[in-house]
């Protein structure tokens, strides 16, 4: 007897008169129940727990049978112990790892040719051919750099008999010189006989590799492509898509892996296929955080961009959906602590774009470009993110912009931030360093990772200044300028491991991020006078 996937709930809350945004929301009162019911099942599990406690997406989508009756389904993102469909949960969209299915038998041939490649690169012929090269090439040029010193000493030798005083026979000391420039080039021409005749195994055996390589690359793209063709989503209007039709208008035009196998997915797929009404829906984190990326075991999150942003806009239609805030387009003022004709110093509040987006929303650009329409050149000289308050320079001439980013380059500008930490804990010193290098997160823009491989350089230097009232305030000093630096680096379980207050990227929302760019300092472009500006926080 297959285990009931529509799950009941018995409650009182009021049902919420619009489904939350994806990608933007608290989880109403009963996600929460909700949820709860599915980390208690979690935690009772022996099978699979221990994978699970490693990091793992969980979702709930709370939503009323065809009879009004309230339950909630509940999802995994991706596998559990190689399954894609477990009791409790609900199935996969499409359930590719069957294995006598097409897929499988795919990879089974992907993993033959895998095993065959590298049995080719580790071939002890080929290691040897390479060797063979590369000592040829080593040793023959040891002896033409010999040859061409005896050439060199021989003309020096020539040279000094012209000078002197004894007899000589010119024609024998230009035969001389003729003899040992053709002997070089025979002895250039051997040389490169032998290297050739070994290159050419040596390219034989790596064209033979590079074949079977682009073999196996047509065979991948040709599964993925076959795998998304077999991903068809439903939405509320109960029109059906694929992935390959969804994604082809994107940006990125093909869907990335893993497309269709989150939790928000399955859940609404689930939901529309058996006529279930959709109410409202939350995704949390269990377990251990990941390496690169963050996240807390229990926090909620929004849906990615990358992969289900395109998924959910089609899944979506037909639903009435909350709008997401963030491309709202609020009426905010920006304060200009200071100005003269070759820049200003901006105070630029929480929610504001530095720079125009997507949407409509008003930037740091848009504002003094309408206020200061003869001001020439890029005019922002750096960037604070959307919810990060504080002080900005804008440059008003394309030479102060340049004067400006060079300082910046240079490390020639100093500035310092506040921030109110999420918990009370000690940190691992007042006083620190924090150095771990980041990247995008490519599949949940604007999201940040750390990449100790690929990842840039990012360094911030911090100080505790106080732990009053239940809280940690930090003044934090970044010594470069990557994209979320400070918040990632406070979050992450290497740096900080204590997200700042209202971080719903990488903590928990709040009424605001306690981040607060609180003091700069550079030097002027004109005049070369050293400037110092402060602007406190208003928390």
């Amino acid at each position: 007897m297959r285990m009931q996937i529509f799950h009941p709930l018995q409650t009182g809350i009021e049902r919420p008169a619009r489904f939350n945004n994806p990608f933007y929301y608290e989880p109403h009162p009963l996600c929460l129940i909700a949820a709860k019911a599915v980390q208690q099942y979690i935690a009772a599990q022996k099978a699979w727990k221990e994978e699970v406690d490693q990091g793992k997406m969980f979702g709930v989508l709370v939503c009323e049978d065809e009879k009004q009756r309230l339950g909630f389904l509940a999802a995994y993102s991706g596998q559990i112990d190689g399954k894609s469909s477990l009791p409790y949960f609900v199935p996969a969209v499409f359930d590719y790892l069957q294995p006598e299915g097409y897929f499988m038998k795919g990879v089974a041939t992907l993993d033959e040719m895998n095993a065959a490649i590298r049995q080719m690169e580790s071939n002890p012929h080929i290691q040897e051919l390479r060797q063979s090269v590369e000592t040829l090439r080593r040793t023959f040029s040891i002896e033409e750099n010999a040859f061409k010193d005896k050439i060199k000493a021989a003309k020096d030798e020539r040279d000094r008999i012209r000078r002197g005083d004894l007899p000589f026979n010119e024609e024998d000391l230009i035969k001389e010189s003729q003899f040992m420039k053709a002997e070089y080039k025979r002895i250039k021409k051997r040389h490169e006989a032998k290297i050739e005749h070994e290159a050419h195994l040596l390219q034989e055996a790596e064209d033979t590799i590079k074949k079977e390589k682009r073999l196996r690359k047509e065979i991948s793209d040709h599964l993925q492509h076959w795998l998304f063709e077999h991903f068809i989503m439903l939405n509320a209007k109960g029109e059906r898509r694929n992935l390959i039709d969804i994604f082809k208008d994107t940006a990125q035009m093909t869907p990335p892996a893993g497309a269709g196998e989150c939790c928000e997915p399955k859940l609404l797929q689930y939901a529309f296929l058996h006529h279930y009404h959709p109410l409202c829906m939350a995704m949390f984190w269990w377990g251990d955080s990941p390496k690169m990326e963050i996240r807390h075991h229990l926090h909620y999150y929004p849906a990615c961009n990358g992969k289900c942003k395109p998924i959910l806009k089609f899944m979506l239609q037909g639903m009435d959906v909350a709008p997401n805030p963030l491309e709202a387009t609020p009426q905010q003022k920006l304060q200009i602590i200071y100005e003269d004709d070759d820049l200003l110093v901006v105070d630029k509040p929480a929610g504001m774009l530095s720079v125009p987006g997507k949407t409509r929303r008003p930037s740091v650009y848009s504002i003094i470009k309408e206020q200061f329409p003869e001001a020439e050149g890029p005019l922002v000289v750096h960037r604070l993110d959307m919810a990060t308050s504080g002080l900005m320079l804008v440059a008003k001439t394309k030479e102060a912009h340049l004067c400006l980013q060079a300082q910046f380059k240079e490390h020639a500008i100093y500035k310092r931030y506040i921030a109110i930490l999420s918990h009370t804990w000690n940190l691992p010193s007042d006083t620190g360093t924090i150095s771990l290098p980041l990247r995008p997160d490519l599949s949940d823009r604007p999201r940040q990772m750390v990449d100790h491989i690929q990842g840039k350089s990012a360094i911030t230097q911090y100080h505790v200044l106080s732990k009053d009232k239940g809280e940690v305030r930090i003044a934090l000093y970044p010594m470069t300028g990557r994209t979320h630096q400070l918040r990632v680096h406070c979050a992450h379980q290497e740096g900080l491991n204590n997200p700042i207050k209202g971080d719903e990227l990488y903590g928990k929302k709040a009424d605001r991020l306690y981040l607060h760019a609180e003091a700069i300092t550079f030097t002027h472009p004109k005049t070369g006078q050293r400037m110092h500006f402060e602007q406190k926080a208003d928390f």
